[in-house]
Formats: C-alpha cells, structure tokens, sequence
C-alpha cells in the first residue's frame, strides 16, 4: 500500500471512529480528539496530519453524512426506473438507511439544529442539495414548473427528515408504521402540487 493510500485509509478510519462514538446521549462536541484517536487505532498527535482539529473533522462528517444519504436517493431512483413507485421506493430506501445508519443519520438531525454554527451551516447546505436534486426531478418527471417543484421537494424532504427523527429510536414495526404515514403525507403534497393556484 502506497503511502497516499494509507494516509486516506486511516483518514477513513478516523471518520468512522467518530461516527462509532456518536450515539442518543453525545454530539460532536461531546466526543474528544483522544477518543477519536483511540478508537482509530492512532496516536492522537497523529490526528493533526489529517484533519486542522476536531471542528474540520465534524464539518467534514457532515459532508460524509450528506454524501452517504444523496448516493442512497440516487440509488432508490435507479430503482425507481426498473419499476418501482415513487414515493414507496423512496421511503422504504431512506427507513433502510436509518436503521443500518442511525448514527450518521442522527449526525445530520442533531447537528441541523446545535450549538454551532458551521455545523448547521453545513447541515442546511446538505438539505439544500437535496431539495435541489428533488427539485429536478420533478421538474423532468412531473413536467412541474420549477418555483412550483421546489415548494413541493423543499415540503417534502422536511416530512422525510421529521419522519427520520421519529423513526431513529422505533423497532422495525414503528419504523414500518412511521414509513406508511410519511408516504400518505408525500401522496398528499404531490397531490397538492397538481392543483391549480
């Protein structure tokens, strides 16, 4: 392994550990460098040839947890294009999400309305890409006009990410039920969107 390519392996390794610590009870600022580090598996003066300190690391988390949720809506319309519904599809994809990925998906939540500012700057920024990206798609799926689009993917990803909230501590059967609700609540506002003003 090349050097290159063990500085970005332990990089990795650095973001997953803060991940790792991430639970109910502590946010990013209640998780310390030398917890990190340990759980990295590194010294943690080593810590410093990746990241300038512990608030880079949080912002770049964000980007990481953005990143991970957008790649999964782009694969639930992948699978939306061989044949299943919309909105079914989607949520089914985002509960999976949830459960597999509690801590990153609580990362965005928590962070979305905390104590620092760059942080919810970031978390706002990941929500708009998503909006956006929902945005388009409507506009080329729905033949929507564009103002329109985006009140109904901006209403509609603030049901999802509510219904997420809901969903972090729930069993499979709330998940199941909490899912069920949020897609009547989105057949309710795409129905909405048709409707002439």
């Amino acid at each position: 392994m090349s050097r290159q390519e063990q500085k970005l392996k332990t990089r990795q390794n650095i973001i997953h550990a803060a991940f790792s610590l991430l639970d109910e009870n502590r946010s990013l600022s209640a998780i310390s460098l030398r917890e990190v580090a340990r759980e990295a598996g590194i010294a943690p003066t080593s810590f410093y040839r990746h990241f300038k300190d512990m608030d880079e690391l949080g912002l770049t988390l964000v980007d990481e947890a953005g990143l991970a949720l957008r790649q999964l809506m782009r694969q639930a319309r992948r699978r939306i294009a061989s044949g299943g519904g919309v909105i079914h599809t989607s949520v089914e994809t985002f509960m999976e999400f949830i459960a597999a990925n509690t801590n990153v998906f609580r990362l965005l939540l928590r962070e979305h309305t905390g104590t620092s500012s760059a942080y919810r700057l970031a978390v706002f920024r990941e929500i708009q890409h998503f909006i956006d990206e929902l945005t388009d798609y409507i506009v080329e799926k729905q033949g929507v006009e564009y103002a329109l689009a985006h009140i109904q993917a901006d209403a509609m990803v603030r049901l999802v990410f509510s219904a997420g909230a809901e969903a972090l501590e729930a069993d499979d059967k709330l998940r199941g039920e909490i899912g069920e609700k949020v897609k009547t609540q989105l057949r309710f506002v795409q129905l909405g969107a048709t409707i002439k003003r």
